[in-house]
C-alpha cells in the first residue's frame, strides 16, 4: 500500500542504516548481541506491523459517513463499487428488487415531487394502506432524476437508482409540453427500453398513481404490452381507447424491445410530441402487427383516475391524478382520494359490498376548471394537461 510503500520505506531504510553504525561500534561488546535482537523486532514491525494496523483500519473503518460523498457528486451513490457502470448498477438494484427472477415495479421522481408530504409520501402511503399492497415496496425502484429526489428517496425507500442526464435539470416542476416536459417524457421511454433489454418485465407506475389492490390479478397473462387508459370504450383490444403513459406492465421480449425502439424513434417522425401523443399515432401503424406485439388496454373500472374514475371502491386497484393542472392541485386531490379510501376501508364487510359511495373527486382537479383556463377540451379527455408525467 502506498501508505507503507511510501513513508514505511523511508523509515525502514534509516533504521537500516542507523543499525549499521551502531552495529560497528558495539561489534566488541556483550550487549551488541541483544541489540541486534531488538533491532530485528523493531525492523520486524516495521514491515508487519504498520501495514496490518493500516489494513484493519482500511476494513473495520472504511467511511465515516456515506452522506458526505453523496453531497460531493450528484449521482455517486455507490460507495462500495464506485469502479461499476451505471448498468451494473443498475442491475443489481433491479436484482435485489425482483418479483420472482424479473419482475420490477419502477416509478421515476423529480425534487418537485419529493418533498415531504407531497406526491411521494402519498404515493408510498397508498401501498402501506392498500389491499394487499404493502409487500410490493418491497418491488418498486424509485429512479431519481435529479440529486434532491435522490437524497429524499434514500430517506424514505430502500431501491433507489439515480438516472443523470447531460446538460438537463428535472429538478423543477415540469409545466405540460414545455422543452423540459418532453425531455423527461422522452428519457422515460429510452430507459424503460434499456429496463427491458437487460430481460426485465415492468409495471411502470407515475407517482401521482395511488395504489389500492394488487394489479397483478387484473393483468392480462396473454398480452406483451397493456396499458392503462384516460378513456376506456369498452373492449381491451379497440385501439380506439385512449391510453395513458403512466401505468404500463410490459413483459421483456423480442417484441417489446422493437416496440419501445420504434416508439422512441417516432419522436424524430413527430417532432413536438410527447410519448402519449406520439403513441396514439403508431398505435395504428402496421409495423405493430408485423412484429407480432399483443397489446391490450387496461379497463377503467380497475385502473381509473380523475378523467374517467372508477367507480367502484371493492374493485378499484389503481387511481391516477391524471386530467390535473398544477402540483398543489394533484396534491390535494390526492389527500382527499386516500381520505375516501380509509373511509371505505373502516366500513365493514357487509356494507362494503352493498356501500354506493364513491370518490370525492375531482374538486381541485375538476375538468369545469380547465373551462376557465380556456384549454382545449379534446386535451383534458386524452389527460394530457398536468405538471409533470401526466
Amino acid at each position: 500500500m502506498r501508505i507503507v510503500g511510501g513513508g514505511g520505506t523511508t523509515t525502514v531504510g534509516r533504521l537500516k542504516r542507523r543499525s549499521k553504525m551502531m552495529i560497528i561500534h558495539n561489534s566488541d561488546s556483550v550487549g551488541g548481541v541483544v541489540f541486534r535482537r531488538i533491532l530485528t523486532l523493531i525492523l520486524f514491525f516495521a514491515f508487519v506491523g504498520v501495514p496490518s494496523l493500516y489494513l484493519y483500519s482500511a476494513v473495520y473503518h472504511p467511511f465515516q459517513s456515506s452522506n458526505n460523498l453523496l453531497t460531493g457528486s450528484a449521482f455517486s451513490y455507490n460507495i462500495n463499487h464506485p469502479e461499476d457502470s451505471e448498468e451494473v448498477r443498475l442491475e443489481r438494484i433491479l436484482k435485489e428488487a425482483a418479483i420472482g427472477e424479473r419482475t420490477v415495479i419502477l416509478t421515476t421522481l423529480n425534487e418537485a415531487w419529493a418533498a415531504p408530504g407531497s406526491i411521494i409520501d402519498l404515493f408510498l402511503e397508498s401501498f402501506r394502506i392498500g389491499d394487499n399492497t404493502s409487500k410490493l415496496l418491497n418491488h418498486l425502484v424509485i429512479i431519481a432524476l435529479d440529486q434532491k429526489a435522490y437524497s429524499r428517496c434514500l430517506a424514505v425507500h430502500s431501491h433507489c437508482f439515480p438516472l443523470s442526464t447531460e446538460g438537463v435539470d428535472f429538478s423543477k416542476e415540469a409545466y405540460f409540453m414545455t422543452p423540459d416536459y418532453l425531455k423527461m417524457m422522452w428519457r422515460r421511454i429510452a430507459f424503460l427500453l434499456s429496463v427491458l433489454e437487460m430481460g426485465y418485465d415492468f409495471v411502470f407506475t407515475d407517482a401521482d398513481i395511488m395504489w389500492f389492490r394488487d394489479p397483478f390479478p387484473r393483468f392480462y397473462p396473454d398480452a406483451d404490452f397493456q396499458i392503462a387508459c384516460d378513456l376506456f370504450f369498452g373492449s381491451s383490444y379497440d385501439l380506439q381507447n385512449r391510453p395513458n403513459g403512466g401505468f404500463n406492465y410490459v413483459k421483456s421480449n423480442n417484441r417489446t424491445i422493437e416496440f419501445y425502439k420504434f416508439w422512441y424513434s417516432s419522436r424524430e417522425i413527430h417532432p413536438g410530441y410527447h410519448d402519449q401523443d406520439v403513441l396514439n399515432m403508431i398505435k395504428f401503424d402496421p409495423f405493430i402487427m408485423e412484429i407480432g406485439l399483443k397489446m391490450r388496454f387496461l379497463n377503467t373500472a380497475y385502473f381509473g383516475g380523475f378523467c374517467e374514475p372508477s367507480k367502484d371502491l371493492n374493485q378499484v386497484c389503481t387511481m391516477h391524478a391524471n386530467c390535473c393542472l398544477g402540483l398543489d392541485n394533484k396534491v390535494h386531490d390526492l389527500k382527499i382520494m386516500l381520505e375516501d379510501w380509509r373511509r371505505f376501508l373502516s366500513l365493514p364487510p357487509t356494507m362494503k359490498r352493498t356501500t354506493q359511495s364513491g370518490w370525492r373527486v375531482p374538486q381541485n382537479c375538476s375538468l369545469a376548471s380547465f373551462h376557465t383556463n380556456n384549454l382545449p377540451m379534446e386535451n383534458v379527455e386524452e389527460g394530457e394537461i398536468g405538471d409533470t408525467q401526466n
